[in-house]
């Protein structure tokens, strides 16, 4: 049994020259004091090695695990993540504009590539009436819109072939659904009659009283308003939104789109 504790205290004392040297080691490499100033024996030199490496390795472990993952090891709950939805701010002015913007550019795209596919022929078909059959229809009738749409065909384009008649309606239909005109028949007719030479259908403002004088050309125009204004394709002008008589050359031609020339008339709306 003596020899038993004096082999133990042997294991035991090497035991703690051991720790002492992986301590010593270990605190070096920190650039901290040396705690064990006696030199380790030779025999267990490559164990405290190995120890040592062990340890550093799993430091440069731990280092390298972030601090979300140690609190999760550590048992530590993950932050609550809010369900609630973040509130929406309220689109600004120039943001609603420039949606509608693009919007509209859009459309004119999709329209243009609809009557790149149609020849003059297929849009003209597109017009399944004649005079004589238009004639032969009973009296348009209708409210504050139609009246207005048909006083501008008169005014603007009685003497013209339906298609002319249509394609003049046509314009006033397109301004009435862009932003940049007035949203409804008459007052896209009436828009600027009030000031000098501002007035946007010459004859809101050539001075001249609005009487009609011709009560069939007046028939037939009212019943193309009456057709147009109950969803008649508008495909003979290319979305135009302005006009002028083939005998005039406004400034304002130069700047736009050239779509359509029918009967008396040159079609253009803004380029995209």
């Amino acid at each position: 049994m003596v020899g038993g504790a004096r082999s133990g205290a042997r294991i035991s004392g090497g035991l703690a020259l051991l720790a002492v040297a992986v301590l010593a080691l270990l605190e070096v490499q920190d650039g901290g004091p040396a705690l064990a100033q006696e030199p380790v024996p030779a025999p267990g030199r490559e164990i405290v090695v190995q120890i040592a490496s062990i340890m550093s390795q799993e430091r440069a472990a731990m280092t390298a695990v972030s601090a979300d993952r140690l609190r999760e090891l550590g048992g530590a709950e993950a932050p609550a993540v809010s369900l609630a939805p973040k509130p929406v701010s309220k689109p600004t002015k120039n943001q609603i504009l420039a949606l509608a913007r693009e919007d509209e550019q859009a459309a004119r795209l999709v329209s243009d590539a609809q009557l790149r596919a149609l020849t003059l022929e297929d849009r003209l078909a597109v017009l399944s009436f004649t005079t004589e059959q238009i004639d032969r229809l009973p009296e348009a009738r209708g409210g504050e819109e139609w009246k207005c749409l048909a006083m501008a065909l008169y005014f603007e384009a009685r003497g013209e072939t339906v298609a002319g008649q249509v394609a003049v309606a046509e314009v006033i239909l397109n301004r009435v659904e862009k932003s940049r005109f007035p949203d409804s028949v008459c007052a896209v007719i009436k828009q600027g009659a009030q000031r000098r030479n501002a007035c946007q259908f010459s004859f809101m403002c050539d001075g001249r009283k609005e009487v009609i004088t011709e009560p069939r050309a007046f028939s037939r125009v009212a019943k193309i308003a009456r057709i147009m204004l109950d969803g008649q394709p508008r495909v003979l002008t290319g979305g135009a939104t302005y006009y002028h008589h083939t005998g005039v050359r406004p400034n304002w031609a130069q700047r736009f789109q050239r779509t359509a020339r029918i009967g008396s008339h040159v079609f253009y709306r803004r380029p995209i």
